[in-house]
């Protein structure tokens, strides 16, 4: 038995079976991608350690929470044993122009080349892709590296069920490779004359459920074997079952490889979608540096689902 602890979690942990604990969501910054965001005159920039983008306010980022050896050191300490990395979607960066986006997402690949190298244990990314012109060959390449495990797509490319067929082409690259994909957040569009978590509880919930609509409408239709992660809960977006059937509409039978990253939610959130599409789909993630791992609570047996069974399910397949 192994021992699971968060800050939120209860005291002393939780008693989880044999099997790698994942956090299936993070973010750390490369030095070369750093770079990359400080020789940028336009949003999204860093100028010194402050982040200015187009629709949200500026960031202070936090150096030393982009330091791999003190996360490594971080997630040992809280009992997690692979964290797969994802480049910053609200950044924009895969929705550039091709030329202008290019050496951003070459120095986020890099990581993996480095993580390999260095032969740095627990660690692997989510591959990104430029979503308005597609390099459908590099992704394939990319989805050989050892090191990543899957590709990660801003809602904001899935917005409906149009976006989403436009979009097939790069999910099929994935589905075909036998990986999964990561739903984030893409950029925000509020003002900067709002509270620093305003995007996260405005926009990024609005374009994560929006995408899982997408996904609910078309995309099991195009994919039939893609497994596929909205992060937050997707926005809470299966709980309008209720609305949707009010509208015309209808859940459905549940989809099995359609799954639920939890970061920022606590026990009352994920409680109450586990009454809507059950336990298996629940997996963990923390968005750290952003927020904190979260311990719902649940009992034993659902924290072994959420930690180890159902990320292993997600990223490799494994039967539940």
């Amino acid at each position: 038995m192994k021992r699971f602890t968060s800050p939120a979690g209860a005291a002393g942990g939780v008693q989880l079976a044999a099997g790698p604990v994942t956090d299936c969501h993070q973010h750390l910054w490369p030095e070369a991608f750093i770079d990359e965001l400080r020789r940028r005159t336009r949003g999204p920039r860093l100028t010194g350690w402050d982040l200015h983008l187009d629709g949200e306010p500026t960031y202070a980022v936090d150096p030393s929470l982009h330091d791999l050896a003190a996360r490594r050191a971080t997630d040992v300490a809280d009992g997690v044993d692979l964290t797969v990395l994802s480049l910053s979607s609200p950044l924009g960066i895969e929705l550039m122009e091709p030329d202008e986006g290019t050496p951003l997402l070459a120095a986020w690949h890099a990581l993996a080349d480095d993580l390999e190298r260095q032969d740095v244990d627990g660690h692997a990314i989510w591959a990104a892709v430029n979503v308005v012109e597609p390099d459908l060959a590099g992704l394939e390449a990319l989805l050989r590296h050892p090191r990543v495990r899957g590709l990660q797509v801003p809602a904001t490319a899935l917005v409906d069920p149009a976006a989403l067929e436009r979009l097939a082409p790069v999910l099929a690259v994935v589905q075909a490779a036998d990986l999964p994909v990561l739903v984030h957040p893409g950029p925000a569009t509020s003002s900067s004359l709002v509270p620093g978590w305003w995007p996260a509880l405005t926009s990024y919930t609005a374009q994560l459920t929006a995408a899982w609509f997408a996904w609910h409408v078309a995309g099991r239709a195009l994919l039939p074997r893609l497994r596929i992660a909205f992060v937050g809960l997707a926005g809470l977006a299966p709980l309008h079952h209720e609305r949707l059937g009010q509208r015309g509409g209808a859940l459905g039978a549940i989809d099995p490889l359609v799954h639920y990253e939890t970061s920022s939610y606590g026990m009352r959130a994920i409680d109450a979608l586990i009454r809507v599409v059950g336990i298996d789909p629940i997996v963990h993630g923390s968005d750290r540096p952003y927020a904190l791992p979260t311990n719902p609570g649940l009992g034993d047996a659902f924290s072994q689902s959420l930690f180890i069974t159902n990320p292993a399910h997600l990223m490799n397949g494994a039967p539940r």
